[in-house]
C-alpha cells in the first residue's frame, strides 16, 4: 500500500471521527445533505459588556440581568455573571483580580425571573459578564443609573452589549457644553488596539491622539472625546474600529444644561434606517446623519406615526453626505403623537449611512435628553432587561408590512407573576403601548417582544424616572437578543480527498 493511500484512508478515518458519523456518505448523499436548511439552534454561550457607570457622588445604579424562558440549550442549567472589570492601570501592570475570578457583582440562576444588584460608589467598575448553558440564549443586561440633583442631574441608562470591533456613534459631540466619554472595555486574555475617529460637518477632524488606544485584558478605558481633536463640535459622529482584538464600546454624554443619557451603538451603516419611539411630548427632536461610504446618500425622511406615516414640513428629503456630519433641527415633529423616523433612498441612491435623534423633553432649566439610534429589525426576540410598575412605555414600529408580536412581562425581581399580551402592528405605523404589568409584581420586570409573524419590527423602551418636576428618562432600542445561530446540516462527502 503506497504512502498516498495510507493518507487517503486516515483522513477518512479522521473525518469519521470528528463527525460522528457511522456510515461515510458518497457524493450523492452529501449533496443531498448540503441542500438542506440550517437549523436554528442556542446559542451555549454569551457576553456582555457594561460600562462604569457615573463618577457621581449622587448617582445611584440599578444592574439588572435576565434570560427569558425558552427552548434553551440542550443543558439543563447554566450561569449567568456579572463581574468587575479592571482599571487601565490594573490592566496594564497585569495586577488585581482578573474579571471573571473575583466575586460576582450580579449572578442570575435561572431564566424567567430578573436579578437586581445597586450600587451608588462613584468609583463603580465597568462590568464583564458570561452566561452559558440554559442562561446563555437570550441574556440580557441593563443598568439604570439616577442622578436626581446637580449639574448632572440625569437618568442614565445602557443595554449591555456584545463585544465587536466596529461601532458608530452618530450624536456625539466634543463641544465646550458637553462632556462624552465613549467607554472601551475589553473582554478577553489580550490587549485589544482600537482607533477613534472623528467626523464634523466639513468632514474628519484631526484627532491623533484617537490612534493606536490599547486597552488591556479584562479592562475599562474611558476617553474623554473633547481630548482628541482641538475643533469643538456639536454635532459629531463617533467611529471606533478595534484594529487589534475585540471591545464594547458605549458613548456616555452629558450636558451642561440638559442632563444626558448613554449614547448607543446605530445599526451597522445601510441604505435605509429605523429610528424607532419619539416619545409623544418631545419638545425637540434633533437628526445626525453622515454616510459612511464614498457616494452621498439621498433620503426620503418620514414619520410614522399611530395611524400612518406623514412627511414632516420642510424635511421631506435629506442629503446625508459622505464624510460630513448633516445635522436637521425637526423640532417638536410629534405634535402631541408618540412617533418613529424612517429614512429610505431617494431615487437610485442605495449609499449606506448612519443616523441617530437626540431627543429632548421638557423645557428652560426643567430640560432632559435622551438618544435614538438607528436599530436593526427584531429577528426572533429582543428584551429590554429593567422596567418599572411605572414610567415604562414600548414603542413597535412596522415599517413596512403589519406585523404580529407577543410582549412578555416577566415576574418581578422580587415576586409577581408573568404577563403576556399579543399586538398588530399595523404596516407603516408607531404602535405606542404600557407593557402588561406582571400581577404582584414587586421590583423590576423584563419586557421581551417575540416577533410572531408580518413583516419586519422595529422597538424602543421608554422608561420615565420624573424628579423634582424634571422629566428625567432613558430610551434603549431594542435589537434581536441573538440567542440562536444558524449551523448547517453537515454531512461527509470523500469525494474532496480525490482529485
Amino acid at each position: 500500500m503506497n504512502r498516498t493511500t495510507q493518507s487517503l484512508i486516515g483522513a477518512a478515518a479522521a473525518l469519521a471521527a470528528v463527525t460522528g458519523v457511522a456510515a461515510l456518505t458518497g457524493p450523492d448523499s452529501a449533496a443531498d445533505a448540503s441542500a438542506a436548511s440550517a437549523a436554528r439552534l442556542p446559542v451555549e454561550r454569551s457576553t456582555l459588556l457594561c460600562p462604569a457607570p457615573s463618577s457621581s457622588e449622587l448617582a445611584e445604579t440599578t444592574y439588572t440581568s435576565f434570560t427569558p424562558k425558552g427552548k434553551g440549550t440542550a443543558a439543563e442549567k447554566g450561569s449567568a455573571e456579572l463581574r468587575a472589570a479592571l482599571t487601565k492601570e490594573a490592566g496594564a501592570k497585569g495586577g488585581g483580580a482578573k474579571a471573571g475570578k473575583d466575586k460576582p457583582v450580579v449572578a442570575l440562576k435561572e431564566p424567567g425571573s430578573p436579578v437586581n444588584a445597586k450600587t451608588s460608589d462613584p468609583e463603580a467598575p465597568a462590568l464583564v459578564g458570561t452566561a452559558d448553558g440554559a442562561l446563555a440564549p437570550g441574556w440580557s443586561a441593563q443598568q439604570t443609573t439616577v442622578i436626581s440633583a446637580g449639574g448632572g442631574r440625569a437618568v442614565l441608562g445602557a443595554a449591555c452589549t456584545p463585544p465587536d470591533t466596529e461601532f458608530w456613534f452618530p450624536g456625539a459631540s466634543t463641544a465646550r457644553d458637553r462632556q462624552d466619554y465613549v467607554h472601551l472595555t475589553n473582554p478577553d486574555d489580550s490587549a485589544a488596539v482600537v482607533d477613534l475617529e472623528l467626523y464634523g460637518k466639513d468632514g474628519a477632524l484631526k484627532a491623533p491622539a484617537g490612534e493606536g488606544i490599547t486597552v488591556p485584558a479584562h479592562a475599562s478605558v474611558p476617553v474623554l472625546l473633547s481630548t482628541l481633536t482641538t475643533e469643538p463640535t456639536s454635532d459629531a459622529v463617533l467611529h471606533v474600529v478595534a484594529r487589534g482584538g475585540r471591545v464594547g464600546a458605549s458613548v456616555q454624554a452629558s450636558d451642561d444644561k440638559r442632563g444626558g443619557d448613554w449614547l448607543a451603538s446605530a445599526a451597522d451603516p445601510s441604505g435605509t434606517a429605523v429610528l424607532p419611539g419619539i416619545p409623544k411630548d418631545a419638545t425637540s427632536v434633533q437628526l445626525i446623519a453622515m454616510a459612511t461610504g464614498a457616494a452621498d446618500a439621498d433620503l426620503k425622511v418620514r414619520l410614522s406615526g399611530p395611524s400612518g406615516q406623514i412627511t414632516p414640513a420642510g424635511h421631506e428629503t435629506l442629503n446625508a453626505r459622505s464624510g460630513m456630519v448633516t445635522a436637521v433641527d425637526l423640532r417638536d415633529v410629534t405634535k402631541g403623537e408618540p412617533g418613529s423616523l424612517l429614512l429610505t433612498p431617494e431615487g437610485d441612491s442605495s449609499a449606506p449611512f448612519v443616523a441617530a435623534l437626540r431627543v429632548t423633553r421638557g423645557k428652560g432649566a426643567k430640560q432632559e435628553i435622551a438618544f435614538i439610534p438607528a436599530t436593526a429589525p427584531i429577528e426572533t426576540r429582543a428584551t429590554a432587561a429593567d422596567n418599572r410598575a411605572k414610567g415604562t412605555t414600548l414603542d413597535l414600529v412596522a415599517p413596512g408590512r403589519s406585523a404580529k408580536v407577543t410582549v412578555i412581562s416577566s415576574a418581578g425581581s422580587d415576586g409577581g407573576t408573568a404577563a403576556t399580551k399579543s399586538y398588530t402592528v399595523k404596516g407603516g405605523t408607531t404602535l405606542s403601548v404600557t407593557p402588561p404589568v406582571p400581577a404582584g409584581a414587586k421590583g423590576s420586570y423584563a419586557v421581551t417582544v417575540v416577533r410572531e409573524s408580518g413583516g419586519p419590527v422595529h422597538a424602543s423602551r421608554t422608561l420615565e424616572l420624573p424628579e423634582g418636576g424634571v422629566p428625567l428618562f432613558t430610551i434603549q432600542t431594542l435589537p434581536d437578543d441573538r440567542g440562536t445561530v444558524e449551523v448547517p446540516d453537515a454531512g461527509q462527502d470523500l469525494s474532496l480527498l480525490t482529485n
